[in-house]
């Protein structure tokens, strides 16, 4: 499961921030609960580590620990169970004075289930887990053929990327003199079989003992990617992940960019169908009737403040502080927020549009 770009926000924002703490000992207490865990097993753990550390010589340390392992306990019991996704919990004395505590308490639930269990003391909080659910993407393959060309690709997130192009030695319509149209026909069709298998153990060497692959996506003008899903060019487990086949008008980068329009339908639960329909949404209000959008900082933030903003669109290349100012106004007036990636044309877009923009309410 891929997480959406507000997500993916809090989380960094979540991560930066305790980052930032450093312990004077090992007195900082990372705990990570995976889905479906028995809290209360956990919440024993740490009452006994507490135990334990009454054996620490230094006095300071000793004390930092311990009110940092009972400020997780009390937090802790704060939940009846484990939430859906698992739990990650965090504290400690974050004081940058020695010899004065402040002790703070964290917890964040992850968008997607947690499957390490943690409990560390350090001079620093762990963070691995968090940042992994941060780099987690759906990946798809993409195929993009013809009967003279192909290329492949990976669609990670909302990125395309393409691996490698390959191109046939089927001969033009046109046949040399003296050839006669049966056997320029033979030469021809032996061509095209020969550029799929070709096309076939790319795809195979690709996509074949890919783990996170979730599907396989296939395009092109004509019926040639049907002869070649159809044809035996393909191992049946490759086969078996085709999750679609689409009609395009073109081939190579720009077909790949037409697969990716053509199959939304397929990719409905990603991020990037979420994105770029809200963003299709968008400009084609400010074709239509521009009175009702708005965008730039200043007149976004302005419409904002007079209620009128019904989706705030804000970029992900936005400095994190403003996006945390847009994201406390508009809770405030019960505005919807989207946070835009950059790896999409529309978010490019935006992006090039001054990094925020709005639909509104009503026109202005």
């Amino acid at each position: 499961m891929a997480i959406d770009a507000q997500q993916k926000f809090k989380i960094k924002k979540f991560v930066k921030e305790l980052s930032s703490y450093r312990g004077r000992h090992t007195e900082l207490v990372t705990v990570y609960i995976p889905a479906g865990y028995d809290l209360n097993k956990v919440i024993n753990h740490i009452f006994q580590e507490q135990g334990t550390a009454t054996n620490i010589k230094s006095a300071s340390t000793r004390k930092n620990v311990i009110d940092a392992l009972e400020r997780m306990i009390q937090h802790l019991r704060l939940y009846k169970r484990t939430p859906e996704n698992g739990l990650a919990a965090f504290s400690g004395n974050v004081s940058v004075k020695e010899g004065q505590q402040d002790l703070k308490v964290w917890s964040i639930e992850p968008p997607t289930p947690l499957k390490t269990r943690i409990y560390r003391c350090d001079k620093t909080f762990v963070m691995g887990p968090l940042e992994e659910i941060m780099e987690t993407e759906n990946v798809f393959g993409m195929i993009v053929m013809d009967r003279r060309d192909a290329i492949i690709a990976l669609l990670k997130g909302k990125a395309i990327i393409p691996l490698l192009k390959t191109h046939s030695e089927v001969p033009g319509k046109m046949r040399a003199g003296g050839q006669s149209a049966q056997r320029f026909a033979r030469l021809r069709e032996g061509a095209a079989k020969d550029h799929y298998k070709k096309v076939g153990e790319y795809v195979k060497e690709q996509f074949l003992m890919m783990k996170d692959l979730k599907g396989i996506l296939v395009g092109g003008p004509g019926p040639t990617k049907y002869d070649f899903v159809d044809g035996n060019y393909i191992t049946n487990e490759v086969k078996k992940k085709i999750i679609a086949i689409k009609d395009l008008s073109y081939t190579e980068e720009f077909g790949l960019q037409e697969l990716l329009d053509k199959s939304e339908d397929v990719l409905a639960e990603e991020e990037v169908a979420d994105e770029k329909k809200i963003m299709t949404r968008f400009f084609e209000t400010l074709a239509k009737t521009p009175n009702k959008t708005s965008y730039g900082e200043k007149e976004v933030m302005d419409k904002i403040n007079q209620g009128v903003v019904n989706i705030l669109l804000l970029s992900e290349d936005l400095e994190d502080e403003r996006i945390e100012e847009f994201e406390t106004a508009a809770q405030e007036f019960k505005s919807e927020v989207k946070i835009i990636s950059v790896e999409t044309r529309e978010g490019a877009q935006l992006r090039d549009l001054g990094k925020v923009a709005a639909i509104l309410r009503y026109e202005m």
